[in-house]
């Protein structure tokens, strides 16, 4: 049966970490990681997403995401770009105001701004800001983004943050602004993201697919006794690779998935006692369970791997069991597998797989 036929569109996205292989100049990364903006342009992917990752030289060159959404938006003219996500406590919020203003003329109103506060407080204690104030912090600074771009002069005057009188510029070239989805975790954001009328990310790196199902209840119930039409858009985020065969799709991105679940897990339960950390998400179980997962668990249970075929099949049942808009796949989950076996599942996927759900 057609996937047209029995369910909604799928949005397609790469989540990428500008990922720093071991070994790897910072210099080198940077090449890499623009051949595959490069390849997915060519290949008609939808939306290229750029995370936000401080202080981690043995991972990932991307701390600066809005300056290389700018970079990508001049190599590129028809993938949108997307910030997965921006975190809002971290910044000022007329700087980050004009930034993301600046991107959507530049990109010319590609830019999807995601938002949210990250899992991880070490991030936090490097800025010098609490954890503990994320959450405040992040909808101070949301709701002045919000004022920024649509009043000609706005003033605010919050716990953490006073303006009197202020007149942004540019504006965005998108209006009202560029589309904002908000990275969710607890159940009570779930609420407040269903109520308020945002579309959200979810992921499988923490839990698994069948826990998000409850949460996302809660937020569908709260987007429908809102008010807000149809139903509300759900991203995922979620490691994919897809190969020729079932042999390939099973053992190449082995000891990268597995190297990456065990380095969360210990990050995870290191991050349990850090301050602001909430004992309710039970964070140091968790990290240890990611420690110990079996491979073939984590295929069931986290991941999507497999033939075009199998990955279109596990697509369809994860899109129709969640309500899904889109997804954001991880092609290098675990910066262990080689480049050309990355943009060779690229490839796949959006000749193989995205045909399916358009």
């Amino acid at each position: 049966m057609d996937t047209k036929e029995t369910g909604g569109a799928l949005e397609f996205g790469m989540f990428h970490e500008f990922q720093r292989r071991h070994g790897q100049t910072e210099a080198e990364a940077f090449r890499e990681s623009f051949a595959l903006v490069d390849a997915a342009e060519a290949g008609g992917l939808d939306v290229m997403w750029l995370a936000e990752l401080h202080n981690a030289p043995e991972r990932s060159v991307l701390a600066a995401p809005l300056t290389i959404a700018s970079a990508i938006a001049m190599r590129t003219k028809r993938m949108r770009i997307g910030i997965a996500v921006q975190v809002l406590p971290l910044c000022h919020p007329l700087r980050i105001a004009e930034e993301v203003a600046t991107v959507d003329h530049i990109s010319q109103g590609r830019l999807i701004f995601g938002i949210g506060r990250s899992g991880f407080p070490r991030t936090y204690q490097a800025y010098g800001i609490s954890y503990a104030e994320s959450r405040e912090r992040f909808a101070e600074v949301t709701e002045i983004l919000k004022r920024a771009w649509t009043q000609e002069r706005f003033s605010f005057h919050g716990q953490f943050y006073r303006f009197t009188d202020i007149a942004l510029v540019p504006k965005p070239l998108q209006s009202p602004y560029p589309a904002l989805r908000v990275a969710v975790n607890s159940p009570d954001t779930f609420e407040q993201c269903g109520t308020e009328g945002m579309p959200i990310f979810v992921a499988t790196r923490l839990g698994e697919l069948t826990e998000l199902q409850p949460n996302l209840a809660i937020y569908q119930n709260a987007w429908r006794a809102a008010g807000h039409t149809g139903r509300g858009p759900v991203y995922l985020r979620v490691p994919v690779y897809v190969a020729a065969t079932d042999q390939q799709a099973y053992e190449e991105p082995r000891d990268s998935i597995m190297h990456f679940f065990r380095e969360l897990g210990q990050r995870l339960e290191a991050s349990a006692t850090l301050e602001g950390a909430r004992a309710v998400e039970n964070r140091a179980d968790r990290g240890q369970r990611l420690q110990t997962i079996d491979y073939d668990e984590a295929i069931r249970s986290k991941i999507i791997v497999g033939t075009p075929e199998r990955v279109i099949e596990r697509l369809r049942d994860v899109r129709d069991t969640l309500g899904l808009s889109g997804i954001l796949a991880e092609f290098n989950c675990g910066m262990r597998i080689p480049q050309e076996k990355v943009l060779t599942s690229l490839r796949l996927t959006c000749q193989h797989v995205m045909p399916h759900f358009r």
